[in-house]
């Protein structure tokens, strides 16, 4: 892990820019899948609403940054509290439904979001999307990509403390317990609309915090950047690297953002590539890279991945 780190620290001094680019987009990605394990592994909940989020928190961060002009350091996390807002709003009805309902639903919720990016033409500009300016780190940084990607990093590396820890809790505990059985959940006195709530925002943030940082990356928020790949996409991220791990999250997100680079000159085979590895990870290897990675290093363990059975 230390030498990770080191690597990460020093990769703006020995990286050429698009691999810089690269590194980036796949910190963002972490702290994305992550929120969506969160909701998926963790809790149980198919939702992939947070595609929809990702945008919300994009075009938020760039309203408020751009038409309201306030600078990066408020529109970033401002833009994170609204995607949750909307995720808490989204949860709501959604707490109604489970299984393949609540997958239809908020798919349905993210092409509908999507809908609203291309023709509220006032506040998102429409197709055209809205131009970023750019973000001034001062004397942080010597360039504004140096300063957002050590940004991102310090992002990245908080929300997958801070995830590692939570998982951990009670409230973790409590996620575990309504993914294996909410009668039994219930009947231990957990609340399941708290906990879903709580689950929904946390992703929900993660989502939004993450759409403000692409939309510094880009320098541009438009909505074909939030269309249906978006889902399938971080879907692929999750499943891939392994569901119910925070570790399997973050390889997931890496290693797809790099299938995803590989083939960006041949764009209409990345859904198929994402389906393929979607399909063939079910198929073949239910716990994704995760339980290779069991298999080879002994010891190695994720906290509450099933509840113990009593004896």
């Amino acid at each position: 892990m230390a030498v990770g780190l080191v690597f990460l620290a020093t990769l703006p001094f020995h990286a050429n820019p698009y691999l810089l680019f690269v590194g980036n987009l796949a910190m963002l990605y972490i702290v994305l899948t992550v929120g969506l394990n969160l909701l998926i592994g963790y809790t149980g909940m198919l939702a992939f609403q947070n595609a929809a989020l990702f945008g919300v928190g994009a075009y938020g961060c760039a309203v408020l940054r751009v038409t309201l002009g306030l600078p990066y350091w408020l529109s970033l996390p401002a833009g994170g509290l609204i995607a949750m807002i909307v995720g808490v709003l989204v949860a709501l009805p959604a707490l109604r439904l489970t299984g393949l309902y609540l997958a239809l639903a908020t798919v349905a919720f993210a092409q509908f979001t999507l809908w609203v990016f291309l023709h509220w033409y006032s506040v998102t500009g429409g197709p055209a999307g809205i131009q970023m300016h750019p973000v001034d780190f001062g004397v942080l940084a010597s360039t504004a990509e140096y300063g957002l990607y050590y940004l991102t990093m310090a992002i990245m590396l908080a929300v997958v403390a801070l995830t590692w820890n939570l998982v951990r809790s009670r409230i973790g505990r409590a996620f575990v317990a309504i993914r294996e059985s909410e009668v039994a959940a219930e009947a231990l006195a957990i609340d399941l609309t708290r906990y879903k709530t709580i689950a929904y925002a946390i992703s929900a943030l993660y989502a939004g915090v993450a759409g403000g940082l692409f939309a510094a990356m880009l320098g541009i928020v438009v909505p074909e950047s939030y269309d249906l790949f978006q889902v399938i996409a971080q879907f692929a991220m999750v499943v891939v690297g392994g569901i119910g791990s925070v570790w399997g999250a973050v390889i997931g997100a890496v290693g797809l953002i790099w299938v995803q680079e590989a083939l960006r000159a041949f764009k209409e085979f990345q859904e198929i590539a994402f389906g393929g590895m979607i399909l063939l990870t079910v198929l073949f290897l239910r716990g994704g890279a995760m339980s290779l990675i069991k298999r080879h290093i002994k010891g190695w363990d994720e906290p509450l991945r099933r509840i113990p059975r009593k004896r």
